[in-house]
């Protein structure tokens, strides 16, 4: 997504993480909120909730997106 273009650029650990956390964010804004009926009140979708919506691999251990 923002790493068009950018092959040459290195990726320390820091960015990529970075990366991730701002690509999750523009999901969570593409996706919206869902109502959650046992709640009854709206939330935000959790991360294993947002991958398979954009068909993304998530690992929980180690957070690392594939």
């Amino acid at each position: 997504m923002l790493t068009y273009t950018s092959e040459t650029w290195p990726l320390t650990k820091r960015v990529r993480k970075q990366l991730n956390i701002f690509e999750r964010k523009v999901y969570r804004r593409i996706l919206g909120p869902v109502y959650d009926n046992e709640k009854e009140k709206w939330r935000i979708l959790t991360n294993k909730e947002i991958y398979p919506s954009v068909k993304k691999t998530y690992y929980k251990r180690d957070n690392k997106i594939k």
